[in-house]
């Protein structure tokens, strides 16, 4: 995080291609004892950037993903992970590795200042003409066009639903709306062509990925404490608030939130203030670590701002 901005850590490649990338690398069974380290190698010689918290989040394996005509190389799986890091000021990094907005990449997923206009300028209108196309097909998942595009891009606020971040890049891509769709060759791309910026592209179905991560990390944030693995040593209310506001991508209840931290006895004051607020004086607190070995600790399932 940083300046109310949820950051990710980019890298380039060698290989002429100008796209944001995923740091990724090869697993060497010889190097790696396991995946994890070969994880952590990779990241710290494109990135120069250490990792906190890491899980495994998904396996890509879809054929195509690489986008290459004619390509009849082995086929490349990939095991994503999620990982958490704070940002170090101090910390030198190679020239092709950055951090960048998460939303520079999704700008339809940011609601904190209401329903984005990216959504009525560009994606209503191209989700339209696709629906014109077909409005009753049926997805593998049982539903019609018209009921996806109703769910995932609805006029009503309530409708956004910020876990679905992998669904509405999949029915973006589906409908031909990305620059990668019309990269990878979909016919519904090829037809809309040339196609108006939606986001920033990536390498690869690396935006994808990223997509995939934006859910699991916002699912996530609802029953386990990992948002403080973004955090400072010590930090506000505030600063705590609009840090779960930028990674779920809309506005909570000031209230309720206040009245979720009270009760969960996950924080505790240190005493001092900061004067960095432009008001009043605000309490500092830190997050009580031992609080995990007490007991399991919920996450943050807090109210929506209405």
């Amino acid at each position: 995080m940083r300046d109310d901005e949820p950051l990710i850590l980019t890298a380039r490649f060698p290989d002429g291609e100008t796209v944001a990338a995923l740091p990724s690398g090869p697993f060497d069974p010889i190097r790696h004892r396991t995946f994890d380290i070969g994880l952590r190698e990779w990241v710290s010689e494109q990135t120069g950037a250490p990792l906190g918290y890491v899980e495994q989040l998904y396996t890509f394996g879809d054929r195509g993903r690489h986008a290459r005509a004619g390509d009849r190389d082995p086929h490349v799986v990939s095991v994503g992970y999620l990982a958490l890091t704070r940002i170090s000021d101090d910390a030198p990094a190679p020239s092709t590795a950055g951090w960048r907005r998460w939303h520079d990449f999704f700008p339809w997923e940011d609601w904190r200042n209401g329903r984005p206009e990216i959504i009525e300028s560009v994606i209503a209108p191209g989700l339209a003409s696709w629906l014109d196309e077909a409005p009753d097909a049926i997805s593998s998942a049982g539903l019609t066009r018209r009921q996806r595009v109703g769910s995932l891009f609805g006029t009503q606020e309530r409708s956004f639903n910020e876990e679905n971040a992998l669904e509405r890049y999949e029915l973006l891509y589906e409908a031909g709306l990305l620059a990668e769709a019309l990269r990878d060759g979909r016919e519904s791309a090829q037809q809309r062509a040339p196609l108006a910026p939606l986001g920033e592209p990536m390498r690869h179905d690396h935006r994808r990925i990223l997509a995939t991560a934006m859910g699991r990390l916002r699912a996530k944030l609802k029953y386990r404490p990992v948002i403080f693995e973004l955090m400072p040593p010590v930090f506000t209310l505030t600063e705590l608030q609009r840090t779960v506001e930028a990674i779920s991508g809309r506005h909570i209840h000031k209230q309720n939130f206040r009245r979720l931290l009270e009760s969960s006895d996950i924080l505790e004051p240190t005493g001092d203030v900061s004067h960095k607020t432009g008001g009043r004086p605000a309490a500092l607190f830190n997050f009580r670590r031992n609080v995990l070995q007490e007991r399991p600790t919920f996450g943050l399932r807090v109210g929506i701002k209405g």
